[in-house]
């Protein structure tokens, strides 16, 4: 019962003091109800610290949507490509995979299948080149396969390092404005919560923005790096069956 008794009265006086410090704090910072003037009372090294973030924010927006948009081309294409380039080859018509293929250039399986449909044909129609089409098919596929792949990530790297860096970048504005804050206490002689509350608040700031720069930096970076990996998938996919189509071709060939 004393115990009880102990802790329902610490938990009372807890309560008022924080209480206590939440209006002083709010007497101190009611100017910076808006932010025009958060900006203004912000100083330069925080002001140079949010406008880095925005910095950032901008690029990685940039970066969201121009892969956004290529994903969404490379997929709404790679559906028409791939029946028509199938139907094709079933035909054995190299020609025809090659100019639906071309037709769909920002499908990244046609660009994988034309440097394979195109190295083949090569090797199967000169006579300057030697055989082994098939090996010559695949080392195509290959190469195409690691061109397409960087491009699919391409800017990947600068949405992971904006989502694991502009944390620290706020932080750095937050450790600055709270020395400014206690710099300001030792040379006005004030104490008390009120005192630094201001510089606190305008320190923290720069904490939040760089949380709400990185935490959609850190979404969009793994939810594009599945999509790159599901594409890299059907691209070996893709390989495998045109190899494949590329054997029973040339062995109806060599009958």
């Amino acid at each position: 019962m004393f115990l009880v008794n102990v802790a329902s009265l610490m938990f009372t006086h807890v309560a008022a003091f924080g209480m206590w410090m939440f209006q002083e704090g709010q007497q101190q910072v009611a100017g910076f109800d808006n932010p025009m003037a958060l900006w203004g009372a912000m100083g330069w090294f925080a002001r140079i610290i949010v406008i880095i973030l925005f910095a950032m924010s901008a690029i990685s927006i940039g970066v969201m949507i121009d892969r956004a948009f290529a994903f969404s081309a490379a997929r709404k294409q790679s559906r028409s490509f791939a029946p028509a380039v199938a139907g094709a080859l079933r035909e054995g018509k190299i020609d025809e995979a090659i100019r639906v293929a071309e037709r769909n250039k920002k499908s990244h399986l046609a660009k994988v299948v034309t440097a394979g449909l195109q190295e083949f044909k090569a090797h199967t129609e000169s006579s300057d080149i030697p055989g082994e089409e098939i090996e010559a098919s695949k080392r195509a596929l290959e190469r195409a396969e690691a061109i397409v792949h960087a491009e699919l990530k391409r800017g990947l790297g600068g949405l992971a390092t904006i989502g694991s860096t502009a944390p620290f970048v706020g932080l750095l504005g937050t450790v600055a404005g709270i020395l400014n804050a206690f710099i300001g206490i030792s040379t006005s002689k004030a104490t008390g919560l009120a005192a630094v509350a201001g510089g606190i608040a305008e320190a923290l700031v720069t904490t939040a923005i760089g949380l709400f720069v990185a935490i959609p930096a850190v979404w969009m970076f793994n939810y594009f790096t599945n999509k790159v990996e599901a594409f890299d998938v059907e691209m070996d996919n893709s390989s495998s069956e045109l190899i494949d189509s590329f054997l029973k071709r040339s062995g109806k060939m060599r009958k």
